[in-house]
């Protein structure tokens, strides 16, 4: 008892002090404390049951297949969370002569320390903490936790890392919550969409454990900083009690104090020889995105990290499909980029007074808001139970068609803050409960 109770003193001095732990080597000179948060792609140590359970058949890279750069303000009053896509093309550091390839190869070169060094030499960021973890220490980790919260409009299935969830607010368990992270093969190609998901999910983890207690005070975050011990590796920088002070400051953070960005791209398909398709950072709007971060700056509302194009689109519209009732307006919505299918040729249409309605399903929302952008004073309408793409009903007004600015970077990175990002933002909440979501059957 008395050593649990010096313990708990240590934290609470440590939770309402400084960032520098007790005994420790003076921190280096920049604002804030930046963690590097990774998950290895790796079947070592797996047996054959267990690669069946969590659904990682399949040869492991010896990679990192997440990577989240976490940095905290000096002030603890803001967290910012950047996704680094495990494709990006970046130089690896200390090699001679220099080698260049895919940022998550950077650790079968050196496991964590060469990681640590690749992140810092590719964005000029001090790297304070490094936490690491597998498929089965991440399982582990959100069991501990008490579970994880899940929401999506539609519903989620990918056959290779065996997702399989409804529509709706799910609480999830270690091995449903691997299989979503996971995920690759939902909706649109590449890793953006899924880095999003990625990030959704820690946003709502994070709305998870402040309601359930978990990061409310020095006591709490000491028992939940030694459950996550268990199932993660941390750098020799770190201990207990910088995963106390980490957990105690997000604790005290509201989601609209977290903001979540990916680090902008500019060339989505660069193609490598010996490397494959790899991803190009964008040269100034991911300068401006680590100089923020370097400075302490919020990301969310800077311009040159996200700027904001006039009719500016959530999709793209050569990915949009639309039936249209009137054919001169289905030509135009072709002329500016959407598939379109003139339903004029197959049924006459019948006209409502007033402006375009857009029809559309349930999880087809940005489709919709897309064709809104493109026909000014267009009104949406969901429809349950509604089939096919969205259709577009003209009306009897004069219509005008507008061409719409897409950027892929704003559309699946953007800097954006929590409760704009999570099941709070869309409206849910993570006290709903569902029945647990499952994967496929065993």
């Amino acid at each position: 008892m008395r050593r649990l109770t010096t313990a708990l003193a240590l934290v609470t001095t440590l939770a309402v002090g400084s960032w520098q732990a007790p005994g420790a080597a003076p921190a280096p000179h920049h604002r804030g404390m930046n963690i590097l948060v990774v998950g290895v792609d790796s079947r070592e140590g797996l047996s054959a049951a267990e690669k069946r359970r969590l659904h990682v058949g399949g040869k492991g890279c010896n990679c990192t297949d997440v990577m989240m750069l976490v940095h905290l303000s000096a002030d603890q009053r803001r967290a910012s969370i950047v996704s680094l896509p495990r494709d990006s093309y970046v130089p690896y550091a200390q090699t001679d002569p220099v080698r260049k390839g895919k940022i998550n190869g950077a650790y079968a070169l050196g496991r964590g320390p060469q990681t640590v060094a690749t992140v810092e030499q590719a964005t000029g960021l001090h790297i304070d903490h490094y936490l690491e973890t597998g498929f089965t220490g991440f399982e582990k980790a959100v069991d501990g936790l008490g579970g994880a919260v899940m929401c999506t409009n539609k519903p989620l299935k990918d056959e290779n890392s065996g997702l399989d969830v409804s529509a709706g607010v799910h609480r999830t368990d270690g091995r449903v919550t691997l299989q979503y992270v996971r995920a690759r093969h939902i909706n649109q190609p590449g890793d953006l969409g899924r880095v999003r998901r990625q990030q959704r999910l820690v946003s709502d983890l994070l709305t998870k454990l402040r309601a359930d207690g978990a990061l409310t005070g020095p006591e709490a975050a000491f028992r939940t900083a030694g459950t996550l011990l268990k199932s993660i590796r941390t750098d020799d920088r770190t201990d207990v009690w910088d995963l106390v002070r980490i957990a105690t400051a997000l604790g005290r953070l509201d989601p609209a104090r977290t903001e979540f960005a990916t680090v902008p791209i500019s060339d989505f398909d660069h193609r490598v020889d010996g490397v494959g398709s790899t991803l190009i950072w964008h040269a100034s709007r991911s300068s401006a995105l680590w100089a923020a971060l370097a400075a302490d700056r919020p990301l969310a509302d800077d311009t040159r990290i996200q700027p904001r194009p006039a009719n500016l689109a959530p999709s793209n519209p050569a990915r949009v499909k639309a039936r249209v009732d009137d054919a001169a307006v289905a030509g135009e919505l072709a002329a500016a980029g959407f598939v379109v299918t003139d339903t004029t040729q197959t049924a006459p249409p019948v006209r409502h007074a007033g402006p375009p309605v857009i029809r559309y399903a349930p999880g087809q929302e940005d489709d919709a808001t897309t064709l809104v952008a493109a026909l000014p004073g267009a009104r949406k309408e969901r429809v349950t139970g509604h089939t096919g793409t969205p259709a577009v009903l003209v009306g009897t007004s004069p219509v005008t068609v507008r061409k719409v600015a897409y950027d892929r970077n704003l559309a699946e990175g953007a800097p954006v803050t929590g409760n704009h990002l999570g099941c709070v933002g869309d409206g849910h909440h993570p006290s709903l409960t569902s029945a647990p979501a499952t994967a496929d059957p065993q």
